[in-house]
């Protein structure tokens, strides 16, 4: 037989392009259209319905950025329709390329009730099925005029992402807007054509299977008219018949479909415009759940399940419904889909607090499985905080966008710091927005890598990204799909039931042990600095409001401040979103994110201060309190008290120029450059700052990578390096500092290095007002230290990598994060940089080849950048950063460095000093959060973890009558192992990096 695949192929293309998809709604009639275009913000949707609108035709041009412009449309289905199905085709402007980036709109009927959400990939609202004829027609579009950020030719930089400097220019032209009979017949021949035409191209030309369809559907072309196609379509879907009820192999690959429409909840719109992606999609969601049996939706993000319930009431009660019959899956049980590298112990562990608790307060849901399919790359403490949140599975697909090395496994143990380990997939079908096309499919089976031992995988099926969700045509794909020679199997299940299915054919998959460093996007650790220092200011304020009101509150009765941290902590835990907190977003996004986190400094501190005056009493005493875990100056963890600093620090001149800061346990030498030529530890004998080198080097580098711009730094980024070592003024500042002002481009760095009596650390106070474009800023620390590998802190632990570049996987990690700290080491005497704000960081190492032929390894903070996508205006202006060196540090002196340089002491007088509400005797174990428990019983829930890496013993003391004591989980929920009590004293035994959370009852609450 002749070859003429190709022939029939591109026949099939022509024939459903022009003819057959067009047939789907063979008869239109035009429907009347009036707009209002609402002032400033989104209204009410009462005022919206209300508004008085004005005639727009079809072809005008509509929609400020930003706007909101209210549709009516109207009209009457003609009598001659009478018996068959209506749709409106509303078509706001729509390039169906780019769903969830564009123009939307949410349908209502006249008395407020929403309907549906409008999207490119979903235009039509049915009418009737079937219809009477004459029936009025009328409904509303709420439209929002979003304009394309991320266009065709993407990353060029727009003044579109912010309502400020948009501008006012109409985005979208109003391109259809009609009634229209919808004939299902010919819709479901499309969807048998489409099938089959993307197997046939993933199946092998010379399988036999390949040529059955080949020939099907070449019959089922045959038996189409093209002059009546609506008369001809059933015709031709009997002769599909058989080719699409062969079932699939034994052996054929089986994909759990979950139906899904990830919503960034910021991106390249506002938090604002979220609220309303979110009804929009829920609307179809639950429309689509009624009317597709086996379909099943799930999702995350309880923030964004509670702004339905908050803004949008009717949609709420539709969702509800379909939660209870089990098809509105809610999954993840995470406030939001946060950013996992940055957020800091306890924040990463009220995301599932605040998440969990939600779903489980509105559904009685308990989620099992952390879902995050587009965060970018995992910190290895993740592990034991699903754990200790009562989940057990994770899953993520974006590792496959890495560069540079393809990671081995779909399924696998993920093993952190601790050593506990969750069961994770990957979707090998590399993407969170399938839409059940042929090529996806085939590429899942293709490209599971677990083959032979394992042949279960999950599929996230919708739009996603900026929403939109599943699809009836999607689903239509997947009926065809469940059971197709040739393909993949597909069945709608929930996250729950693939994992199961997957964990019970799979017990012993293998075990991937540390982080899960995403090869790319590795800029989003320094986008944005004022975003991220937001964000760690706001972590610390949350963690001394809670401590200082749970002292007040056991102390003297003070109010503990429930609905206000609860609420305070959702708006920190929104911002950890993965393209809010990573720098990812649009100005406006990050413009509302600095003033939001203004405010919450602002009531923090009122309520940091309001608990204190609590405690300290009237008195003139001077107190100073200490929010850290460890003593300070003598002043207790969580207590306060007058201070003790013995000794004094001299500053002189250097004689070969520069000056010399001296307290007896650091010599520091500045020279006249302003760079630290030596930092000597007098105790251990020992130089810090590496044989002609100098610390505190700001370093230029040009920084435009290939894509991404606000995600990406490439590698090639570190050819080129300007040091910045001229200094316009380097002078003695006081007893104890040096301040040293720099110029360049056009920019200044003002900084303050000072080092304070008794302290073996030196403070480097930077001030930057930045005003440069497409370059990255780094600070150097070369240090004379032989470390194959370093520490870096993540949550309730730190991490170990290389700093070697041996393999791929190690030369890839060029840029990695650090919470406060990062530590290096010879046996015996190490080094640590300390930070209150910065993230990314790299470490190199390099052999010098003159003189002692030692070991230099350099430790860079990465301060700014400066990338003009999707903000043109990234990081412009005035930034203050702090960081401390601490040479002779062990591994405790980092995480201690760390915690001081991040929570400064508060002075204020009082009557005497205030014991802690609770101690414990081992520096090593570290107590992360005291506060009472989140069920207002009184109880105080402390929660503490081994912090060096080693096994600890110590004791918890509480310093108020306990009754009883309980080992909880994050929720504070109980757990089986009942901890030992010796009246208020709790003796501990911890595993390394082991996290632990106790409930306190108090014997006076009567609990």
């Amino acid at each position: 037989m002749h070859d003429d695949r190709r022939l029939v192929e591109a026949r099939l293309r022509r024939v459903l392009d022009e003819r057959i998809r067009p047939a789907v709604y063979p008869e239109s009639v035009p429907l009347d259209v009036a707009v209002w275009h609402a002032p400033g913000e989104p209204v009410p949707v009462a005022e919206g319905l209300a508004a008085e609108p004005e005639p727009i035709e079809v072809g005008a041009r509509w929609g400020a950025p930003w706007g909101t412009s209210w549709f009516r449309v109207t009209g009457t289905v003609p009598e001659a329709w009478a018996g068959k199905t209506v749709e409106a085709l509303l078509d706001l402007g729509f390039d169906e390329n780019m769903p969830g980036f564009q123009c939307e709109g949410l349908v209502y009927r006249p008395e407020g009730t929403p309907v549906k959400g409008l999207n490119p990939r979903n235009q039509w609202v049915r009418i009737g099925a079937p219809v009477e004829g004459g029936e009025e027609v009328r409904l509303h579009i709420e439209a929002a005029s979003n304009p394309v950020i991320l266009d065709y030719h993407p990353f060029q930089p727009t003044r579109l992402g912010d309502k400020e400097t948009a501008g006012s220019e109409p985005q979208y032209t109003l391109t259809r807007m009609d009634l229209a009979v919808f004939d299902e017949t010919v819709w479901q021949l499309v969807l048998d054509l489409e099938v089959l035409g993307e197997l046939m191209h993933e199946l092998p030309t010379d399988s036999a299977r390949r040529w059955d369809i080949v020939r099907a559907v070449d019959r089922a072309l045959d038996a189409v008219d093209l002059q009546d196609v609506n008369g001809s379509a059933a015709r031709a879907r009997v002769r599909l018949e058989t080719v699409l009820s062969e079932p699939a192999a034994p052996s054929a690959h089986r994909i759990s479909a979950v139906g899904h429409a990830h919503i960034d909840s910021a991106w390249l719109w506002p938090l604002r415009e979220t609220v309303r992606k979110v009804a929009r999609t829920t609307s179809n969601m639950t429309a689509l759940v009624e009317d597709e049996p086996e379909f099943v939706f799930a999702m995350s993000q309880a923030q964004q399940w509670a702004w339905v319930k908050e803004h949008r009431p009717e949609v709420w009660a539709r969702v509800k419904k379909a939660v209870a019959d089990g098809r509105f899956v809610p999954a993840g049980g995470m406030w939001v889909e946060s950013d996992t590298n940055m957020p800091g112990s306890e924040a990463m562990a009220r995301q599932f607090v605040h998440g969990k608790r939600f779903f489980l307060d509105e559904f009685g849901v308990e989620n099992d499985e952390a879902w995050l399919p587009d965060t970018f790359g995992f910190a290895a403490g993740l592990p034991q905080i699903i754990k200790a949140a009562g989940s057990k599975w994770l899953l993520t697909q974006k590792i496959s966008w890495s560069q540079t090395n393809k990671f081995p496994h779909h399924t696998f143990r993920w093993e952190g710091i601790d050593g506990t380990r969750i069961f994770t997939h990957f979707p090998p079908v590399d993407t969170y927005n399938c839409s059940m096309k042929g090529s996806e499919i085939a590429h899942a089976a293709r490209n599971f890598k677990d083959k032979g031992v394992a042949r279960h995988s999950l599929a996230p099926t919708g739009w996603g990204d900026g929403g939109g969700g599943t699809t009836r045509e999607m689903v239509a794909k997947a009926a065809r799909l469940r059971d197709l020679e040739g393909s993949a199997t597909v069945v709608w299940e929930t996250p729950a039931e693939f994992f199961e299915k997957a964990e019970a054919e799979y017990p012993e998959p293998p075990v991937w042990v540390g982080e899960l460093y995403l090869e790319l996007h590795r800029a989003t650790l320094t986008s944005q600095a004022r975003t991220k220092q937001g964000n760690r200011r706001s972590e610390h304020l949350l963690r001394e409001a809670e401590l200082w009101a749970a002292t007040a509150a056991v102390r003297s009765g003070f109010p503990y401040p429930y609905e206000d941290l609860d609420r305070i902590w959702k708006t920190v835990l929104l911002h950890q979103f993965h393209d809010i907190l990573p720098g990812s977003s649009i100005a406006w996004v990050h413009r509302e994110a600095r003033r939001t986190y203004e405010r919450v400094a602002e009531e923090l501190t009122g309520i940091i201060e309001a608990a204190q005056r609590a405690l300290a009493g009237e008195g003139d005493r001077e107190l100073v309190f200490n929010s850290t875990p460890h003593t300070r100056a003598a002043v207790p963890a969580g207590g306060a008290a007058t201070p003790t600093v013995e000794g004094h620090t001299r500053l002189t001149p250097r004689p070969a120029g520069g000056h010399l800061l001296d307290n007896g346990l650091l010599r520091v030498e500045i020279d006249d450059d302003g760079l630290v030529v030596s930092a000597y530890d007098i105790a251990a004998d020992r130089e810090t700052v590496a044989p002609g080198t100098a610390a505190n080097l700001l370093q230029l580098h040009p920084d435009f990578p290939n894509m991404w711009d606000a995600w990406d730094v490439d590698e090639f980024y570190r050819n080129t390096v300007t040091d910045l070592t001229a200094a316009d003024e380097v002078v003695a500042e006081g007893d104890n500092a040096v301040r040293i002002v720099r110029t360049f481009g056009s920019s200044r760095v003002t900084q303050l290095l000072s080092l304070a009596p008794g302290e073996r650390r030196l403070l480097l106070d930077t001030e930057v007002d930045w005003h440069e474009t497409e370059k990255f800023l780094k600070l150097a620390f070369p240090l004379d230290v032989h470390a194959e590998r370093y520490a870096s802190e993540t949550q309730f632990g730190h991490f170990h990598r290389p700093t070697h570049t041996n393999t791929s996987w190690e030369a890839a990690k060029f840029e990695a994060c650090n919470h406060r700290f990062v530590h290096l080491e010879e046996p015996g005497w190490g080094v640590a940089v300390a930070n209150d704000s910065t993230y990314g960081h790299d470490v190199t190492r390099t052999v010098r080849t003159d003189g002692d032929g030692g070991t230099t390894t350099t430790v860079r903070v990465s301060l700014l950048r400066a990338p003009r996508f999707p903000d043109p205006e990234t990081d412009q202006g005035v930034h203050r950063f702090r960081h401390a060196l601490i040479p002779g540090a062990g591994i405790g002196d980092a995480v201690r460095e760390g915690w001081r340089i991040n929570l400064p002491e508060r002075r204020t007088t009082g009557a005497g000093e205030v014991s802690p509400l609770v101690t414990v005797d081992q520096d090593a174990v570290v107590i992360t959060a005291v506060k009472l428990a989140d069920d207002g019983s009184g109880d105080v829930v402390v929660r503490l973890h081994e912090a060096h890496g080693g096994r600890a013993r110590a004791t918890l003391t509480a310093n108020f009558e306990v009754a009883d004591v309980t080992a909880t989980d994050l929720l504070e929920r109980p757990l089986p192992e009942t901890p030992e009590r010796d009246g208020n004293r709790v003796p501990l035994r911890l595993r390394p990096f082991q996290l632990v959370t106790l409930r306190l009852r108090r014997a006076e609450s009567g609990a």
